[in-house]
């Protein structure tokens, strides 16, 4: 559970960095709100690449 609330988190505050810009104060709760829900995750066990794993080289199977 931990690990889809942070991914979740961390595209909200994304969207609105781009569209509100870094200093809006809802993009500084957002990204508050993530920093909180990652270290949850953190905390339980995750890793970082638990929420972001790495993406697929191209052309490598």
């Amino acid at each position: 559970m931990h690990i889809p609330a942070a991914r979740t988190a961390q595209h909200h505050a994304v969207r609105a960095i781009a569209a509100r810009g870094l200093t809006h104060p809802l993009t500084q709760a957002l990204l508050a709100a993530a920093v909180l829900t990652a270290a949850t995750a953190w905390d339980a066990g995750h890793r970082v690449t638990d929420i972001h794993p790495p993406f697929p080289r191209l052309g490598k199977t």
